[in-house]
């Protein structure tokens, strides 16, 4: 159970970027069909990241010996650095609504995901299951981000992304120190 709670709160930090500019681009008052298209490749990209990155980090970890865990926690720090560093921007991300913009968009808020399972087994043994809730999640807050984009202010989209900084963080400190 210890396992799934980790895996969730990873899922949840993951998808805060994606979250954050699904704010955004949901101020465009996107027809339902476009938000399920954002939401879908978002949550698709969230599962096959993560999987390529086990595959390339199970080879990478094996040819150098190193600490899953230590890895793991320099990958989520340095995800919460860089996620840091975007906060202190303050310019407004656009974004091409096309399919090939949207398949671009998903690919970005994803690499994360693919960083995330580098260290994947570090995390769980269960890695599909892992993958699947790290694709549900993200497709659950990009869509919650496109309706909630609507109405909500840019303040919201700050805090978020300081509660996936905050997140990110945590979890990167707790895997350097187990």
């Amino acid at each position: 159970m210890t396992d799934f709670f980790h895996i969730f709160f990873i899922a949840v930090a993951l998808s805060m970027d994606t979250f954050s500019l699904s704010l955004g681009i949901g101020t465009y008052k996107l027809a339902k069909r476009k938000r399920f298209q954002i939401s879908f490749t978002v949550g698709l990209m969230h599962f096959i990241m993560p999987f390529l990155g086990d595959l390339i980090g199970d080879q990478i970890v094996s040819f150098f010996e190193l600490n899953s865990n230590l890895f793991l926690g320099c990958i989520l720090l340095f995800i919460a650095g860089n996620l840091f560093l975007e906060m202190r921007k303050q310019e407004i991300p656009t974004i091409d609504l096309s399919f090939f913009g949207v398949f671009l968009f998903s690919f970005g808020v994803s690499i994360d995901a693919f960083s995330t399972g580098l260290g994947l087994s570090a995390i769980t043994q269960n890695k599909i299951l892992a993958m699947m809730i790290f694709s549900f999640v993200s497709c659950a807050f990009t869509w919650l981000g496109l309706k909630i984009g609507e109405f909500a202010s840019e303040k919201l989209g700050k805090k978020a992304t300081i509660f996936g900084f905050l997140l990110l963080l945590i979890l990167g400190i707790f895997h350097l120190c187990k």
